[in-house]
């Protein structure tokens, strides 16, 4: 016997399902920085909108996949205005589109984050404040920060945990070399090395040693290579993190 789900029904079913979807705010992300953690958000965001919904459930999104090749090149020459310029003109794109949030799926550009979140009408998400907050809720002091050099050698996420009464410890200079290799040459290519691995781990010893009681994987490509089970200490996935305070601010 072949069972037929009520016309009726199914139609007040999808229905149900379409306003929820509707009721929710146009995430926007400024993506690409690079391509492989842009994939990670993505994912997470519908995994875990699904989860939320059910069904055939997945979440109103729109990317904007910019040139990590440029960017790069202008963070390196210390070219910041023209980082926020190409960045402006992303979130500016985003807002046409529809986006009533927006995120900005990488750590070393939040240096300019207040700066944009100042130019520009729609919400922002910081990834440095949620990370903060999941480090705060731990009730840590000290915190291991892991990332690109110019993330690590920066002080736009010491600027921000200070405001939490966290502190920010980075590895060494040749560690900080080592770490933004593997990110560069590796991770933004989706290669993943059990070598690289073990490296990592190495770093994160020594900064457990220095004092850290947890660590920052402050690179959105990180948790790529990096889970929690491999750390000694408790890791603060941003790329998670700002993803999953994402999409809270567009459900409520």
């Amino acid at each position: 016997m072949i069972y037929t789900f009520p016309r009726k029904k199914l139609k007040q079913k999808f229905k149900r399902m379409h306003l929820e979807v509707i009721n929710m705010k146009k995430i926007g992300i400024v993506g690409g920085l690079s391509a492989e953690s842009t994939i990670e958000y993505y994912k997470i965001l519908i995994a875990e909108y699904n989860k939320r919904k059910g069904g055939m459930a997945s979440p109103l999104l729109v990317i904007d996949s910019l040139n990590l090749e440029e960017l790069v090149g202008l963070v390196s020459e210390d070219k910041w205005d023209e980082v926020f310029e190409i960045i402006f003109q992303s979130a500016k794109y985003l807002e046409s589109a529809g986006a009533e949030v927006i995120i900005i799926a990488t750590n070393t550009i939040h240096k300019i984050f207040d700066r944009m979140q100042k130019a520009i009408k729609t919400h922002m998400i910081s990834i440095l404040e949620v990370t903060a907050e999941a480090a705060k809720n731990l009730n840590l002091r000290k915190i291991g920060l892991l990332g690109t050099k110019f993330t690590m050698q920066g002080d736009f996420f010491q600027e921000v945990f200070e405001r939490y009464n966290l502190e920010i410890i980075v590895p060494e200079q040749g560690d900080q070399e080592y770490v933004n290799d593997v990110i560069f040459k590796e991770l933004t290519f989706n290669i993943i090395n059990e070598k690289s691995k073990h490296g990592y781990i190495e770093v994160i010893k020594k900064l457990q040693e220095m004092g850290a009681e947890g660590v920052i994987l402050g690179c959105t490509e990180i948790p790529l290579l990096i889970k929690e089970e491999d750390s000694p200490i408790p890791t603060f996935d941003t790329t998670t993190l700002h993803a999953n305070a994402a999409l809270e601010y567009a459900i409520k």
